[in-house]
């Protein structure tokens, strides 16, 4: 039992820290219609900066310079696509993926055969609570992650920006007949994407997360939060939460109980279970078309 709660805490722990990638995606699908497939690069981007940075400034500031540089560089791609802006979503998915092979192999081939760790202060330093072991990296992404997925649903219900990006997912059309400037939504929602996946960095190039360094299998691992995103539907803010803590928990679980190999196929194969019986995800709504 004990060793079930946790696999189980730990299993959240490393939820949050996919719920936050997974908000990446459902936030510039909801903002653009756009799935993309850049969001790995977004990460290995901002913890190539942490690593670059960290012995002039410290790791403090070099995680906050490494965050901002996550934002600044999908906001850079976002602006990259604005060129496009007419052409059909699956064409600008095609263009993140080119991006996210272009930005990854440039980040792989800088970093060589190093594989540095970037969780400093809280990586392979574990908990005991009452005869349970607990990963001290999983327990402050669940504070972190917590703390900014409670901050981006205030932030998406009540501000202004929210607003605007709610009311133009439901129709393009009528919200900028409503003064609501596309390119400004966009823009700050693919900045949003970009700020969390350099957080989620900060936490997946541990020993507690990954059990690697920052290198090729980070961004293996950050693709991973697209079947969460699926699994909670990608027009859903609320279904990107419960799909990241679904793959953590499924992740950790499987690795444990099955074998560590399999444990990425059984997140891909709750995701097929689930679409196939809901195709838009647990939470997402399905288009229906007048016939």
């Amino acid at each position: 039992m004990n060793t079930f709660v946790q696999l189980s805490v730990n299993g959240i722990g490393k939820g949050a820290v996919f719920a936050l990638l997974a908000l990446g995606f459902v936030v510039i699908f909801k903002a653009t219609g756009v799935v993309n497939f850049a969001h790995g690069s977004f990460v290995m981007f901002g913890g190539c900066v942490v690593v670059a940075t960290r012995d002039e400034v410290g790791w403090v500031a070099a995680a906050v310079i490494g965050i901002v540089c996550a934002g600044l560089l999908a906001l850079c791609l976002e602006r990259l696509m604005a060129r496009s802006r007419h052409a059909d979503p699956f064409s600008l998915a095609l263009l993140t993926i080119g991006a996210d092979v272009v930005i990854t192999e440039e980040i792989v081939r800088r970093l060589g055969v190093s594989v540095p760790f970037l969780g400093e202060g809280w990586d392979s330093h574990p908990v005991t609570v009452g005869g349970i072991t607990l990963f001290r990296t999983h327990l402050v992404a669940l504070v972190v992650a917590t703390v900014l997925i409670g901050a981006f649903f205030l932030a998406f219900r009540y501000s202004t920006w929210g607003i605007r990006i709610r009311a133009q997912a439901e129709n393009r059309e009528a919200a900028a007949l409503a003064g609501i400037r596309s390119s400004q939504v966009t823009a700050a929602a693919w900045l949003v994407a970009g700020v969390l996946a350099g957080v989620a960095v900060l936490f997946i190039a541990t020993q507690d997360f990954s059990g690697a360094g920052l290198s090729r299998g980070t961004h293996s691992i950050a693709l991973a939060a697209f079947p969460a995103a699926i699994l909670g539907g990608l027009d859903s803010t609320a279904g990107a939460v419960v799909g990241g803590l679904i793959v953590g928990l499924v992740d950790a679980l499987s690795a444990h109980y099955i074998s560590f190999a399999f444990a990425k196929s059984a997140v891909f194969l709750v995701m097929l279970v689930v679409l196939v019986v809901r195709p838009a995800g647990l939470f997402g709504t399905g288009e229906t078309a007048r016939v």
